[in-house]
This record gives C-alpha cells, sequence and structure tokens, in this order.
C-alpha cells in the first residue's frame, strides 16, 4: 500500500466480486464436490493453493480477511487462528523442532514465556532472552538458533529495535523472524516490510476493535508461507465464521480508531508526566521515552496503551487501592476495543534480564475512545488516594 492510499485501499481489500459490501458469514463445515476428479484435483492442489475443500481449511469469510490482512501487511500469505496465542504457538512449532534454540526479547507478552517453559522446553527446545532495545542480540545468537522473536514496541514499556538493522545482522543465518505486531496491528507498525518473515497478532485487539471478538492471525512472506501453513493445518487451527465477519469489519474502522486511540493517549501520557506521583512514564511518542526516535523512524502513529511507573514510596498495596478507586477504566485483560482498561503489571516476576525488584509499581492503562479529559479527572481523582 503507498502511504497516501492505504486507507482507501483498506476499505476495498478482501472485498467480493458478488456485490456485497462485505462477505456475509460462511457457516459451513463440509464441502461437496460435482465428481471424484474434481475432488481429487482439489486435494492435489489444496497445499500449494487456497480452494474450497473443507470448513477446517477456511471459508469465504475467513478468505477475504485473510487477503485483506495480506495486503495490509504486504505479506504473501495469512492464516487464521481462534486466538493470538494459539497463532504464536502454531507459528513457533512450525519452524523449531528438538535441539533447536528460540531467541526472544525480555519484553515479550507473558503468555509466550509460559508456552516456552510448558510445552518447548518439553519438546526439547532451548529458548533464551535478548534485551528489549535489542542491543545483545548478537551475542545471544547459536549456531542452533532456528527462530527470532522480536516484539516491537514490547509488552508494558513499548521498548523498541532497529528491525532492519537485525535483519541485517542475522542475514545468511538459517533462522526465521517472527514479529509479534499486535501493538502496531498493521496499520502502524510494518514488520514484513522491515525484515521480518512472518507477523503475528491477537486481532482481538485493534482489528477486532470492540470487545466482542476472539482471534489472531499470521501473515507469512513467500519464503515461510508453506512450513506455517503445514502446522496450522497439522494442528488444526481454525476461525469461526463470524469471528472473521466481525474483524473484517472491524478492520475497516481500525484507522480512524487507532488515530482517536492514540491522540487520547498522548494527551493522558504528557498529563501523567506532569504528575509528582509518578516516576517514569511508558509511551514512545513522548519525546522524552528512549525509545522515541526509532518509534518516529519506524511507527507512523500511536495506540492507546501507557505504562507509568509510580515512585518507589507508593506501596504495591496502594497501588492497588488506587486503581479500584477508578471509575471509567475497567479493570480487566486485553485492550484495543473502544474501552479504557487498567492492571497492575509485576515485571519483578516476569523480566530475566533487568532487575525490577527495586523499581516502583508500574500499572498499564489502554486509552479507550472516552473524552480524555473525563479520564484525566478520573485519574486525578484516584492518584489523591495514594495520599490517603
Amino acid at each position: 500500500m503507498r502511504n497516501k492510499k492505504r486507507i482507501t485501499q483498506l476499505l476495498r481489500s478482501g472485498r467480493p466480486k458478488s456485490g456485497w459490501v462485505n462477505v456475509p458469514p460462511t457457516r459451513a463445515s463440509t464441502y461437496v464436490f460435482k465428481t471424484v476428479a474434481d475432488w481429487k484435483d482439489t486435494r492435489a492442489r489444496r497445499d500449494l493453493e487456497r480452494l474450497p475443500s473443507y470448513g477446517a481449511r477456511g471459508n469465504d469469510t475467513g478468505h477475504a480477511l485473510e487477503d485483506a490482512l495480506v495486503e495490509l501487511e504486504q505479506g504473501y500469505r495469512c492464516f487464521l487462528f481462534p486466538t493470538g496465542q494459539a497463532a504464536i504457538a502454531a507459528t513457533l512449532l512450525a519452524f523449531l523442532k528438538p535441539g533447536d534454540h528460540l531467541l526472544l526479547s525480555d519484553a515479550v507478552y507473558e503468555p509466550v514465556r509460559n508456552f516456552c517453559k510448558h510445552q518447548l522446553a518439553g519438546f526439547g527446545i532451548e529458548y533464551s532472552f535478548y534485551a528489549p532495545d535489542g542491543s545483545d542480540i548478537n551475542s545471544q545468537l547459536r549456531p542452533n538458533t532456528r527462530v527470532l522473536y522480536v516484539e516491537a514496541p514490547g509488552t508494558m514499556t513499548y521498548d523498541m529495535v532497529d528491525l532492519p538493522q537485525i535483519a541485517k545482522l542475522v542475514a545468511g543465518r538459517d533462522l526465521v523472524i517472527v514479529a509479534d505486531n499486535t501493538w502496531g496491528s498493521g496499520w502502524l507498525y510494518q514488520p514484513l516490510m522491515l525484515g521480518a518473515d512472518i507477523s503475528v497478532m491477537a486481532t482481538t485487539k485493534y482489528v477486532g476493535g470492540h470487545s466482542d471478538v476472539m482471534m489472531g492471525a499470521a501473515v507469512a512472506n513467500k519464503r515461510t508461507w508453506q512450513a506455517l501453513q503445514k502446522s496450522v493445518v497439522g494442528l488444526g487451527q481454525t476461525t469461526s465464521p463470524d469471528d472473521a465477519f466481525l474483524a473484517l469489519r472491524g478492520l475497516r474502522t481500525m484507522p480512524l480508531r487507532l488515530k482517536a486511540h492514540g491522540e487520547g493517549a498522548l494527551k493522558v501520557a504528557k498529563w501523567l508526566s506532569t504528575r509528582p506521583e509518578i516516576r517514569h512514564v511508558f509511551f514512545p511518542e513522548l519525546e522524552s521515552d528512549t525509545n522515541h526516535e526509532l518509534w518516529k523512524k519506524y511507527c507512523s502513529g500511536s495506540n492507546g496503551l501507557v505504562s507509568f511507573e509510580l515512585q518507589r514510596e507508593h506501596s504495591r498495596d496502594a497501588v492497588e487501592r488506587m486503581i479500584d478507586a477508578l471509575s471509567m477504566f475497567g479493570l480487566g485483560a486485553s485492550w484495543g476495543g473502544f474501552e479504557s482498561l487498567v492492571i497492575p503489571a509485576d515485571l519483578a516476576s516476569t523480566r530475566v534480564l533487568s532487575d525490577w525488584s527495586q523499581r516502583g509499581v508500574v500499572v498499564r492503562l489502554h486509552i479507550g475512545l472516552e473524552d480524555s479529559d473525563d479520564l484525566i479527572e478520573d485519574l486525578d481523582q484516584a492518584f489523591k488516594t495514594l495520599h490517603l
């Protein structure tokens, strides 16, 4: 997509030729062939071509969403999953076998850590972490490293890496670069254009946008899509046509929603930066953020995620009381919907390369589509409980 036409093309990508503006949900499991010859021909070609053959291999609604995401991410083939975590797990299993090594960011999504610990390690697959800014990747690579996992911006602290430089660093090695692109959702950040082989995302978040869809997606380049497809089919990964319909509908308004989320989050982040209770605000659009320059270079905007570290004098109990005092922020997992959310983070128990035990409590906000002045007013009254 050329930048000046991206939003126009997004509104038209994945559109059917039948006349419907959006593909209606195709609720079906069995596809019936006219002849044995047709059935045999489809089975012979379906590993290289996307053909209707059985519900588990997709349907018209899912295919339309896949086409739109391929165009958005500038990839080659897309596969849909019931959750973002399923997309990540199936992708990693497509390229890792016993004796291989996975190198991943220390800012990675916590369920990925758990998958490494509880599943990959049990399969005899090694894993280790590199610094969230990517500065030590070269020294952390091993001869058996087969997957380099990138998450930029990273979970909770929104760390950026120089992905094109990393791609140059590992060029010629027998490995695959997988990027978690849930933060950017293909609109704000395009890892395939920067050197990654596969972009995975939880379309539950900004693609769906209304907190009513569970889904993941992986968009692969031409070099990796066939291996990924084998993993998808072998693990029985599929998704509901109704969810695909909702995600496709949400995709059409995602640029407008992201713009509103980003503008609101920037206003809240600037306000948070003035508060004496706060030691540090994590939001890469702020010029004071250490990730600002890379964000400015590789991202086209911000979303609604803002985290902040409180001064050490504020105990976790006090911070939890402050969170309970909020009336406009729901306490819940996920993000990317229209509503504002809050959760406390525990980086001391997850990060392995840096010591967060002597840092203040970190809180993550998702700034929804409410008026940002109302959200700031709510935060202001909740902060007063820290001084009681």
